[in-house]
């Protein structure tokens, strides 16, 4: 039995190192050259802030909390696709970026929220 397992071992050994193994072909992907323009921002973005004392800034523009809608549309006007960006402080009252929110999301504006800080601060 023992020569017979040899031969199998020989044989498995032989195919393997006498396959010839399938070099999977891929699509050849090219990065575009470089250009000298700068990207253009499709769409811009309108920066609301929630600060650590829960003050709302539009814009780097300090506004009340009922008076931010009337600021976004102001902005919105002069750029109809900007989206807004809510960046809450970590101690900010959670309500208040809620109520921020739930505004925009009821008026059809495109929102997210991001805690990312500036300077790549968290």
């Amino acid at each position: 039995m023992t020569p017979m397992l040899d031969i199998v071992f020989i044989l498995l050994i032989f195919f393997i190192v006498t396959a010839t193994f399938l070099q999977e072909e891929g699509i050849d992907m090219r990065p575009p050259p470089p250009s000298d323009t700068p990207p253009q921002d499709a769409n811009p973005v309108i920066l609301v802030q929630v600060t650590e004392q829960n003050r709302v800034f539009v814009n780097q523009d300090q506004t009340s909390v009922d008076r931010v809608m009337a600021a976004v549309s102001r902005l919105r006007a002069e750029a109809p696709n900007s989206a807004v960006l809510i960046q809450p402080h970590d101690e900010a009252h959670h309500g208040i970026t809620v109520q921020i929110w739930d505004e925009m999301m009821a008026n059809g504006i495109p929102v997210s929220i991001n805690r990312d800080r500036p300077g790549g601060q968290s």
